[in-house]
């Protein structure tokens, strides 16, 4: 029986930015966008509590407009994330490590 301990590892920029992605960026856009939600949220409730209260109303729609465009910039930044993915993760290139250390950088273009 063998027990590796240094298994063989393959890396690719794509690999390497879909992870980043994964575990950082669409966590951070999805609370982001919440935060956007919440915000847009807060507006109309502002708006229809005070209806004769015409700053109050102003304040709302402010959020409300604010809230509207950082939602769309969450969803701007989630799909610029997407092209850019889809740019590396179409490419060959990548990096073979075995047990031994030995590597091998392999370029398709």
């Amino acid at each position: 029986m063998q027990f590796e301990l240094f298994p063989i590892a393959e890396a690719s920029v794509g690999t390497l930015m879909q992870s980043i992605n994964r575990v950082i960026l669409n966590p951070l856009i999805v609370f982001l966008f919440a935060c956007a939600m919440l915000f847009f949220l807060y507006g109309v409730m502002q708006f229809i509590i005070n209806p004769a209260n015409e700053e109050m109303k102003k304040k709302g729609k402010s959020h409300m407009i604010w809230g509207v465009v950082g939602m769309a910039i969450m969803v701007s930044v989630f799909g610029i994330m997407q092209i850019i993915l889809n740019t590396l993760g179409g490419s060959k290139t990548g990096i073979q490590i075995d047990r031994t250390g030995n590597y091998k950088i392999e370029i398709n273009k």
